[in-house]
């Protein structure tokens, strides 16, 4: 996108000198929306509660199959509460979260569980994948009241009295209902089609009053997956829509200016020990898809180019529970972990590096990275431009120069990251 600089770094949210990504986000509404937004979501992604044992905590016997999904299985034990400083001096916006119908919500996790043999939908599950934001909102704006003490968002049941439009689809879930493309693997032509749940949810909101009353610009949609709700963007683009980043999205369909980016959920174990780097013997790790389309391509040559280096672990893997298991040693163990661009220019790595308290080395030109309003990621990663990153033996120097204080501060404030972003 052109008005997007090619090459960046993130900028301080002290910094007076520096522009500030956020600046144009003028509104209070907004502003309280972001900060929602964050307290929400910043919380599981950045501890153990996305894909961790309290993830599992939190999603164990729910059932799909209800009307009252949530009647009897939310609970104070099964999600963190809110901080009461979350909301001093903050305007709470009002959210008003729509009750849509099965086959938006749930019932994309049944189709989910049947697309791969379950025979009994009362013991499914939202299942565990990179894009689980929209189930934690989901989750929150499903939890009673008394259970959301603290939280800037006040769920309201009248829509009169709402500044915002929750739309509760879960849109990233649905883009892997089906095992495999339609047509790549012999009898595998898809029950479930992505593409009419776009366009039936679509053609359901536009019969809502509310929706026509603004053409959707007060609602808010989390579409997590760069793919999510591709078919129908051009007639949702007036809406917030919660991303990861804006590689596949038109300039003229989101910005910052009306967007808001989110975190990946993280994919393997949080890192519970000690700050330190006595048992880091690795210096720089990665582990991840060799071959990807569109700026990810840096892949391919930064494999060339390190795979030989001393003290470097860099390998080819696809999702699989073992590969995380690998992945989960690899980054506990390691000083640096290597983010480089996906097919678009963010990915969950990023997170997975936090949540190991390994020093995030981001190589990605356009990355837009989630409450930079919030967090001051120099504090916490390294960003090399592509161009410099290709240099025969720049990044191996480069990261051999880092003191181990250096380290350890980083360390520190990727520990801290979560109570900076409740409390500023």
């Amino acid at each position: 996108m052109s008005e997007r600089l090619k090459i960046r770094t993130p900028k301080s949210p002290n910094s007076s000198k520096l522009p500030r990504i956020m600046a144009r986000k003028s509104s209070l509404l907004k502003q309280t929306l972001i900060f929602s937004a964050c307290t929400i979501l910043i919380i599981y992604a950045f501890f153990n509660t996305f894909l961790s044992s309290s993830t599992a905590a939190a999603t164990t016997g729910i059932s799909a199959t209800t009307s009252s999904l949530f009647a009897e299985q939310i609970s104070r034990e099964n999600l963190l509460e809110f901080p009461e400083k979350a909301t001093e001096n903050e305007k709470k916006v009002r959210v008003f979260m729509y009750d849509l119908p099965k086959k938006f919500t749930t019932g994309i996790i049944e189709n989910h569980a049947l697309a791969r043999g379950s025979s009994d939908l009362s013991k499914v599950s939202y299942p565990g994948h990179q894009h689980m934001g929209e189930w934690y909102m989901y989750l929150d704006l499903s939890r009673p009241d008394l259970d959301r003490v603290g939280s800037p968002v006040v769920k309201v049941n009248d829509p009169e009295e709402a500044d915002l439009f929750y739309v509760p689809v879960f849109s990233s879930l649905s883009l892997i209902v089906n095992p495999a493309r339609a047509g790549t693997v012999p009898g595998s032509d898809p029950v479930y089609s992505d593409e009419k749940m776009q366009e039936e949810l679509v053609e359901w909101l536009e019969e809502q009053e509310y929706w026509r009353r603004n053409n959707g610009r007060d609602h808010v949609v989390f579409a997590g997956d760069p793919n999510a709700l591709y078919r129908v963007l051009d007639r949702v683009k007036n809406v917030v829509l919660l991303l990861s980043d804006f590689g596949r999205v038109r300039s003229d369909q989101g910005s910052l200016i009306k967007d808001v980016i989110v975190p990946y959920s993280h994919r393997i174990n949080v890192y519970n020990g000690d700050i330190g780097v006595e048992e880091r013997k690795t210096l720089l790790f990665f582990m991840g898809n060799r071959y990807r389309k569109d700026g990810g391509k840096i892949r391919d040559l930064l494999f060339q180019m390190l795979e030989k280096e001393e003290d470097v672990v860099i390998r080819h893997g696809t999702q699989s529970r073992e590969n995380r298991r690998t992945a989960t040693r690899g980054m506990h163990t390691s000083k640096f972990c290597l983010n480089p661009a996906g097919d678009t220019p963010s990915a969950c790595r990023l997170f997975d590096s936090i949540v190991s308290l390994c020093v995030p080395l981001i190589v990605s030109d356009s990355i837009e990275l989630p409450f930079e309003d919030v967090i001051d990621y120099r504090k916490i990663a390294i960003f090399v431009d592509t161009e410099s990153s290709l240099k025969p033996g720049y990044l191996v120097r480069m990261l051999r120069a880092v003191s181990t204080e250096k380290i350890l501060e980083y360390q520190k404030q990727m520990r801290e990251v979560n109570s900076t972003c409740i409390y500023l």
